[in-house]
């Protein structure tokens, strides 16, 4: 049976190329490695895949997006802060392995690499070590979400669930509410809620 991988794949592209935090792609490759029985290792490569590949496409609308949404101070102000991140070298790229790590959204993430114009291959590689990880070992507990599907299914209405999309919507918050030029250059913190267009 091989249209179930196609739906991991389409599911994991889905999940990870709306702009606005959302459940993990690895939901969606759980459940339907649960529910048909997938071969965890196939499921893991093939919704890997299309989670890159989503975010990727992300990455590539997102700054035609926020042309149109945020004024172009903001939009500089945040191209700005990404060439300052992209100035930290190899300690950049172990944040984002690190972050992609965590059990929070990468939404942010990729948002602000799209906003700041930051080439997508500069963000993947790093979200590829860390999605294969953390996806790898959220797919090994398959057998015990199978055996738990009705917990797996309260869990996503958990107040992990919930400590994990508050902690992506402040990190949206930061990301485009402050005033990262100012913090930046003259140390002075300022939120500037006049973005939008």
């Amino acid at each position: 049976m091989w249209w179930p991988y196609l739906f991991v794949f389409l599911g994991a592209l889905l999940f990870d190329i709306v702009p606005f935090p959302f459940l993990p792609a690895f939901t969606i490759m759980l459940y339907l490695q649960v529910k048909y029985g997938l071969d965890m290792w196939a499921v893991l490569g093939i919704g890997v895949a299309g989670s890159i590949l989503g975010r990727y496409i992300l990455t590539l609308y997102i700054p035609h997006l926020s042309a149109k949404v945020f004024k172009p101070a903001k939009n500089a102000d945040v191209q700005f802060l990404g060439e300052k991140l992209k100035a930290k070298g190899w300690r950049s790229q172990a944040a984002i392995v690190t972050y992609s790590l965590l059990p929070l959204p990468t939404t942010p993430l990729f948002l602000a690499g799209g906003m700041a114009r930051i080439r997508p291959l500069y963000i993947i590689p790093a979200f590829f070590v860390g999605k294969l990880t953390s996806d790898s070992v959220a797919l090994s507990m398959g057998g015990y979400a199978a055996k738990n599907l009705g917990s797996l299914r309260a869990s996503v209405f958990s107040w992990q669930s919930i400590v994990g999309l508050s902690a992506s919507l402040l990190l949206l918050f930061v990301l485009l509410f402050v005033d990262w030029r100012s913090l930046i250059e003259k140390k002075a913190f300022r939120l500037d809620f006049n973005i939008f267009k």
